[in-house]
């Protein structure tokens, strides 16, 4: 028999081994090298060897874009439903439960009113954590009023994506969103009302279909992945492959998919000077008339 007795290390609720060290290290997204988290989070969420931009929260985004507590959040209880009673491996409603119990949220979009430099504007941020950001009846909708409260004030809208796409638990409701946020979007462009969209990593399906390609000006995160289907559909349907890079952000600005790159500590102040580029703009045009 040993001399030492191996004893049975505690394990924890999902029956894991605790660790000192979970958690102080991160694997980047885009170069894969290990990283220290702390220092990733003193960057700004940003990878300090390739500078990815990490996910962040819907309250950070906020933080880095607005005024310190000028955000006023609107229709904070607007929740969605299960119409078609949509179950795969589990039902719909579970999952809504899941992801709201989770991120706080009850889906995975938050509009409001804040201001930049003391500027109003109406802001939406999505948050991928629900569902992988995916857009049902609610986040359409959301898009929707926010558009129309910037319409009838006559405020600039901006708004963050990050997003799988469509939410196929809800079929035909959630395809159809496409289509009314571009409308809304549509009557923001006739009234000469700004709107900025940021892409943020990842952005994909019906989001980037709809009403994320349709900014005045449309901005993108570093190395964000931005496109419709996912890469491996794309080979498999036209039985080529892809360039390098392919759905990179720097990819879509070299082809003029986009309009600019930003780093996300400079992306505050970018918003800015265009705000203070089209209310110049607007200004002009009154004038003239």
């Amino acid at each position: 028999m040993a001399w030492f007795k191996k004893e049975r290390q505690p394990t924890g609720a999902e029956g894991k081994k605790p660790s000192g060290s979970e958690g102080l290290w991160l694997k980047c997204n885009n170069c894969r090298e290990i990283i220290y988290r702390k220092e990733v989070e003193r960057n700004a969420k940003v990878c300090p060897k390739c500078e990815y931009h990490f996910p962040i929260s819907v309250e950070d985004r906020i933080e880095l874009l607005l005024d310190l507590g000028s955000f006023r959040e609107w229709d904070r209880d607007l929740a969605p439903a299960d119409p078609l009673h949509f179950k795969d491996t589990r039902r719909y409603r579970d999952r809504l439960s899941d992801s709201q119990e989770r991120t706080g949220k009850k889906d995975a979009l938050v509009i409001g009113e804040g201001r930049i430099h003391g500027a109003r504007l109406a802001l939406g941020v999505f948050h991928f954590a629900f569902m992988g950001g995916s857009m049902g009846s609610v986040v359409g909708e959301k898009v929707i009023r926010a558009s129309d409260r910037a319409l009838q004030e006559r405020i600039p809208l901006v708004l963050v994506t990050t997003s799988g796409g469509a939410r196929m638990q809800e079929g035909i409701f959630s395809l159809m969103q496409m289509a009314k946020t571009a409308a809304a979007i549509g009557r923001l462009a006739e009234a000469r009302v700004p709107y900025i969209s940021i892409l943020a990593d990842p952005t994909f399906g019906g989001v980037t279909a709809s009403f994320a390609m349709l900014g005045d000006v449309i901005l993108a995160e570093p190395k964000a992945l931005i496109g419709f289907a996912g890469p491996r559909v794309i080979e498999q349907t036209i039985r080529q492959q892809l360039p390098k890079e392919f759905q990179r952000a720097e990819f879509l600005l070299e082809h003029g998919i986009i309009d600019l790159i930003v780093p996300r500590k400079r992306l505050k102040e970018t918003v800015s000077d265009l705000l203070g580029f089209f209310r110049s703009d607007s200004d002009k045009l009154a004038r003239a008339y």
